[in-house]
């Protein structure tokens, strides 16, 4: 293991013996009707009682630090969470292309990056992640998952015996929240291969349409769509339902153009809407689900009576180097005999 490998691992180590006596639960209020996912806080979440997790080793946070505060509410049918976290900034430039002065295109990027490891030019994003059939996750923590090393700069993500998954949920400042939604993936334990499995057990949920693409040129030398009305950016994505092919002629040396082109997903891999607001150095992120997907992928809320546990993460304008906790957390229902 490489020096570097070996201080990350020692942190985490640390970070977990600091956290274990930390866990509480995040109590799920019983409303009668849901909150509008808007990114701004309503009266549906009155009463909801508040749960701070700290999280750390992020790049580009304060300290590499920032509390989140989750919220919890459901319905008969439906749960739904309210996340805010302090990010000084709102990062959504994520590797636009860049027009040069001899007429060219140059596609912006962290000139550390060695592959997968982008915190210059990227976007602000969140994540939970939910145990479906980790066994005695509650005796130990979400570094079961994660995998130093292994030919990337912060490791691969995979479960250790076939059979056990876990939810994922990643929220995407830019490639999700433009079209309301969250990113339904999940983990499995397929071991990472550089040519076969290259994301090892992190993969996404099926879908039928949908998703994000990288706006890029046949001979990839430049972007081939841009906003309508071929206006640089911001905003640092195209909508695929209001995409135009680039017009050269309408930009001028140093505007610039989103790299990436997005819509909705249509699936199982749409099952979360969400919507985020950026506001004084706060994100407020809504978003929500069916308690019961019925797919094999998700996490099902079909026991009020079941403690859940779930891990949360905090990306700022990074694209892998997150703060997080190890430490599981649980959610519970209000309707739950007894206290956690």
């Amino acid at each position: 293991m490489k020096k570097g490998m070996l201080v990350l691992a020692t942190v985490l180590w640390a970070l977990g013996l600091a956290y274990a006596a930390e866990r509480q639960a995040l109590v799920a209020k019983k409303v009668t009707g849901p909150p509008i996912i808007d990114g701004v806080v309503d009266s549906a979440w009155e009463g909801a009682s508040p749960l701070t997790i700290r999280v750390m080793g992020g790049r580009n946070l304060p300290n590499g630090s920032t509390e989140v505060i989750l919220r919890a509410i459901y319905t008969d049918d439906n749960i739904y969470f309210l996340a805010q976290w302090k990010d000084p900034t709102e990062s959504l430039r994520r590797s636009p292309w860049q027009k040069q002065t001899d007429g060219s295109w140059r596609k912006l990027s962290d000139p550390t990056d060695r592959g997968g490891d982008n915190n210059l030019f990227y976007e602000d994003k969140f994540a939970m992640l939910w145990n479906i059939s980790i066994p005695d996750l509650e005796k130990n923590s979400w570094m079961v998952v994660a995998h130093l090393g292994e030919g990337k700069p912060y490791g691969n993500k995979y479960t250790l015996n076939p059979g056990e998954t876990a939810d994922m949920w990643h929220w995407k400042g830019v490639r999700t929240n433009p079209v309301g939604q969250v990113d339904d993936q999940y983990l499995d334990s397929t071991r990472y291969d550089k040519a076969k499995a290259p994301e090892a057990g992190r993969k996404s949920d099926p879908k039928t349409a949908g998703g994000y693409f990288d706006n890029i040129n046949e001979a990839k030398t430049g972007p081939k769509w841009a906003t309508k009305g071929n206006n640089p950016a911001p905003p640092y994505w195209i909508l695929d339902s209001e995409k135009e092919p680039i017009d050269d002629s309408k930009y001028k040396p140093g505007d610039e153009v989103p790299g990436i082109v997005v819509a909705p997903f249509v699936g199982d891999r749409a099952d979360i809407s969400a919507r985020g607001i950026w506001k004084d150095g706060v994100w407020t992120l809504e978003f929500g689900r069916k308690l019961v997907t019925g797919s094999q992928f998700d996490i099902q809320f079909s026991d009020l009576k079941k403690a859940y546990l779930f891990g949360a993460a905090v990306f700022d304008n990074a694209q892998v180097r997150h703060a997080f906790n190890p430490t599981p957390q649980v959610l519970i229902f209000e309707s739950r005999p007894g206290a956690f």
